[in-house]
């Protein structure tokens, strides 16, 4: 497979700041390249490479309307993402269950 066609994994893609930030540009409409442009001190250059690493992600995907490329939000892979905090939530539970029933049990030895 070549380089430019391999698939990017969705824990990489989220990894970075910027991308997690235009996920959430995209969360409730579509935009064009100009428009997620506009909210970053950064080359257009820069933004069409972050779209790239989340297209490869299968997060988003470009549509052609007219001249202009409008990205929208592509959700579904987050649930692998999910999957895997909700499996680590049971030891925050359970440490913060732990925590609680210390606390309310110091209390009553006092």
């Amino acid at each position: 497979m070549s380089e430019s066609l391999k698939k990017v994994d969705v824990f990489q893609a989220i990894a970075d700041p910027t991308r997690r930030d235009v996920l959430k540009l995209l969360a409730n409409e579509g935009r064009s390249i100009a428009e997620i442009s506009s909210h970053y001190d950064m080359s257009r250059t820069a933004i069409v490479k972050h779209l790239n690493v989340l297209t490869k992600a299968g997060l988003v995907f470009g549509q052609k309307i007219g001249r202009e490329k409008v990205y929208h939000l592509k959700p579904e892979p987050l649930t692998e993402v999910k999957q895997w905090i909700d499996y680590y939530e049971q030891f925050w539970n359970n440490k913060l269950s732990k925590l609680k029933f210390l606390v309310e049990n110091e209390d009553l030895d006092k």
